[in-house]
């Protein structure tokens, strides 16, 4: 039988997510997180998923991310899934920004390293990291195809009339200063599982997915291909987040340095970590606002007032750029787990033909389901997202073709 195991991993500044993947069977096998890599509190948490695995967690530094993937190779030996299994397919890397060059999963080469690396201006925080992991793993594996999925893939499909900004053509292009996207994964899947639930194909549907948690993204969907989404050239544009602004008037950071005297590191930091939802009233839990709110805090409710409006403006932008909508799909933490958000995301736009059902919204957990009401215009869904299944879906595809 040929090798049918899919690694996945995503590596951060300081941590290193992973989850082991049986595909041919469809389910994990493994799953692990390596945080706080550098300092003396370094964390290793690895869950076995097979029956009666228990989580074992160890601390300790781990002195970087060479030191943190043999760590986590280290723990899968411990349950028979070592880096030399034979049933190791691939490794699959989540990549935060491709640009317009990589619009498609890609076996990592020498080539794609370097485009990775060009990007790096466009993406400081991530690619870097990114870069990191990959090339650590190939140092474990050598000989095993690593494949990089890109945030921004799924974007690519965008029109110019969405993706471009509306400045000089010839500075954009020296630049390439447009609208990329992000959370890719997570929109291609959850469009395509929401189609699932309703039963057609997802070149049938058109689907608004709200994709909430900390970090929040919007796109519009429609027969299986983003043809807008709210992230632009970074992650900071779009919905109100947890510590990101969101949509602001540029001209705010030219009046931050003339007349705050502030800057563009510390407007970079006030508008990436200090803004959204934590700027606003000091908390970025969606748990701890609604806490508040039902304790009578008004700057609680004022921010989630902010939050929910910015939400509404976007999906009914969406609902006129897709013209039809068959879904509007939430997903993510926040999207996942907040009955009061998504309740009232929608409220007040029946004319559109959105509305929640009371009961089925308080439900929680559960695989995608339907919270709107029977004979619904437009279809209000939970979806939740996967986006290791993911990579690992598109990874396992793309080293199959290879081979």
């Amino acid at each position: 039988m040929s090798p049918s195991r899919v690694l996945v991993l995503n590596s951060g500044s300081s941590s290193v997510k992973y989850q082991l993947l049986d595909m041919d069977a469809g389910r994990r096998l493994a799953a692990g997180l390596v945080e706080r890599i550098g300092e003396r509190t370094s964390l290793v948490r690895h869950t076995p998923l097979a029956p009666g695995g228990r989580t074992r967690e160890r601390t300790g530094q781990v002195a970087d991310h060479d030191a943190a993937l043999k760590a986590m190779a280290g723990e899968l030996a411990a349950d028979g899934l070592g880096l030399d299994s034979p049933e190791l397919a691939a490794i699959g890397h989540r990549v935060v920004h491709g640009g317009m060059h990589f619009t498609e999963p890609t076996v990592i080469d020498d080539r794609v390293l370097a485009e990775i690396e060009r990007l790096i201006p466009v993406a400081p925080l991530h690619n870097p990291a990114n870069l990191t992991g990959i090339r650590t793993a190939m140092t474990l594996r050598p000989d095993l195809p690593q494949v990089a999925v890109f945030d921004t893939s799924f974007h690519t499909t965008m029109p110019e009339s969405a993706a471009r900004y509306a400045i000089d053509v010839r500075t954009a292009d020296e630049h390439r200063i447009r609208r990329y996207g992000f959370h890719g994964t997570s929109h291609a899947y959850v469009s395509r599982e929401t189609a699932r639930l309703l039963g057609r194909a997802p070149e049938e549907v058109n689907v608004i997915v709200l994709h909430l948690g900390n970090g929040a993204s919007a796109s519009a969907v429609r027969g299986g291909r983003c043809v807008d989404t709210s992230m632009g050239l970074t992650p900071l544009e779009g919905l109100v987040m947890g510590t990101r602004s969101g949509d602001m008037d540029p001209a705010v950071i030219f009046h931050l340095m003339r007349v705050g005297g502030m800057s563009a590191d510390e407007i970079d930091t006030l508008l990436n970590k200090k803004s959204g939802l934590v700027g606003l009233c000091g908390d970025n839990d969606m748990r701890e606002i609604r806490r508040r709110i039902d304790e009578g805090d008004e700057q609680a409710k004022l921010a989630f007032d902010i939050y929910i409006h910015r939400l509404k403006k976007y999906i009914g932008a969406y609902y006129a750029v897709l013209g039809r909508v068959d879904a509007v799909a939430f997903t993510a933490g926040v999207g996942e787990n907040a009955a009061p958000v998504r309740e009232a995301a929608v409220a007040g736009l029946e004319g559109l033909g959105l509305a929640v059902d009371g009961e089925r919204n308080a439900v929680r957990g559960g695989g995608p389901r339907l919270i709107s009401p029977d004979g619904a215009r437009v279809a209000v869904a939970v979806v939740p997202t996967d986006e290791e299944m993911e990579i690992a879906q598109q990874t396992y595809a793309l080293v199959g073709k290879n081979n």
